[in-house]
């Protein structure tokens, strides 16, 4: 099967998109896919998150400006089978530096060819910073489809309709016809309110199967598990947390190879 790359985004930031995204990646390789987490926020809370130090020169910058090689900016982590593109903060600076350049939406999709035809991982996860910036739109181009987390809270909605925008945009130029909504995860549930059951429900009517049957809690555990720089099934395998994104990383797995 050929490499899946998907882009974790959602406009908004505080959804539990980097939760997801690091998540994710750590659950999809202990069921041993081989995984890359690419961290595109200049934030670096994704590279934090699994242990790494925010390095300078360490992120994907200088690549996508065309000075060297993805593969060379590919680290390991404590965790089998999950590998990771570090962010830092130099990051900032490519939304504008790639405005600039020829083919600008298409560089990320450029520097991962080579990882591609390594052939060395069966999912590529993207982080996106939480905008629909040069970097965001770079990712959408380079993806095989978009995983969005969906906080349960009323405006959540109006975050896909935009984003739908988007996608028909680049869909529409041709920059990537493949683009669709791979699936979308409810995050921050709490079953105990009656708002988070309706939000749920509302989604779920708006987007039928898009939407995971998997819902992440609301948890202490997984707010905790990044400042020790773990997942949350390496920092508390038995929470609530990590048996919710081990369902979705099956749920993700399965749509993968469906």
């Amino acid at each position: 099967m050929p490499t899946k790359v998907i882009a974790v985004a959602n406009q908004k930031g505080g959804v539990g998109k980097t939760t997801t995204a690091v998540n994710l990646a750590a659950c999809l390789a202990a069921l041993g896919q081989r995984v890359l987490l690419f961290d595109l926020d200049p934030q670096a809370n994704a590279t934090s998150g699994l242990g790494l130090e925010k390095t300078e020169g360490a992120s994907a910058y200088r690549v996508l400006l065309g000075e060297g090689n993805l593969l060379d900016k590919i680290k390991s982590t404590a965790f089998e089978r999950l590998e990771v593109v570090p962010s830092e903060v130099d990051l900032c600076a490519a939304d504008l530096e790639l405005a600039r350049m020829e083919n600008h939406l298409l560089r990320v999709a450029a520097v991962l060819q080579p990882v591609l035809e390594s052939q060395r991982f069966d999912v590529v996860l993207m982080d996106c910073p939480p905008s629909l910036g040069i970097l965001t739109l770079n990712a959408f181009a380079a993806s095989d489809g978009l995983l969005v987390p969906l906080q349960c809270e009323y405006y959540s909605l109006e975050g896909i309709s935009m984003m739908n925008r988007v996608l028909n945009q680049l869909r529409d130029a041709g920059i990537n016809p493949r683009l669709d909504i791979f699936g979308v995860v409810m995050t921050m549930f709490d079953g105990r309110t009656k708002l988070s059951n309706e939000v749920v429900s509302e989604v779920r009517n708006q987007l039928g199967a898009r939407v995971f049957e998997t819902v992440i809690p609301r948890s202490t555990r997984l707010a905790e598990a990044p400042s020790f720089g773990k997942p949350i099934i390496h920092y508390d395998k038995y929470s609530s947390g990590a048996a919710a994104y081990e369902l979705l990383a099956q749920e993700v797995l399965k749509r993968l190879e469906g």
